[in-house]
């Protein structure tokens, strides 16, 4: 992914209020948008950074990987731990429309609820949907539909 067009972006936009202060004020802008480039990319990275890892909760138990190449950051998309690499897919999570649901009692040991509820609020997620996504990742590819290929 080319962060350039979004920097020349931001820059154009500086460039332009700062013509409102007049020519003082361009000469300024003109001076402060090359320093101000390194910190637009880092900006930019972390945000990537944070959609990544929003896109990783909701894939789980895939990953999404923010990778620099040179300049440019590529996102990667990780398999399950238990599926290799080379048969990588994207599977897609089981939802609303997948035919219904099946309501199901689960009875845990008491010192397993901490650790579960743990995982679940640092995934960001009820602890329902973590316990779903639990159960499909440890019933493997049979469960749901799925979409095999490569992501850019």
């Amino acid at each position: 992914m080319d962060l350039q067009p979004y920097v020349d972006a931001v820059r154009h936009e500086l460039t332009i209020a700062a013509r409102a202060g007049g020519d003082e004020a361009a000469e300024l802008a003109d001076r402060l948008t090359a320093p101000l480039e390194s910190a637009l990319r880092l900006a930019l990275l972390d945000a990537l950074a944070g959609a990544a890892a929003e896109i990783t909760r909701e894939l789980a138990p895939r990953s999404v990987d923010l990778r620099l190449r040179g300049r440019d950051p590529e996102f990667t998309v990780a398999p399950p731990p238990h599926e290799p690499a080379e048969q990588a897919s994207a599977a897609e999570p089981l939802g609303a429309d997948d035919g219904g649901t099946w309501r199901v009692t689960l009875r845990l040991p008491e010192g397993l609820r901490p650790p579960v509820e743990a995982a679940a609020r640092r995934d960001g997620i009820s602890l329902n949907t973590w316990l779903v996504r639990a159960a499909a990742a440890a019933a493997g590819p049979a469960t749901g539909r799925r979409v095999t290929g490569w992501v850019r």
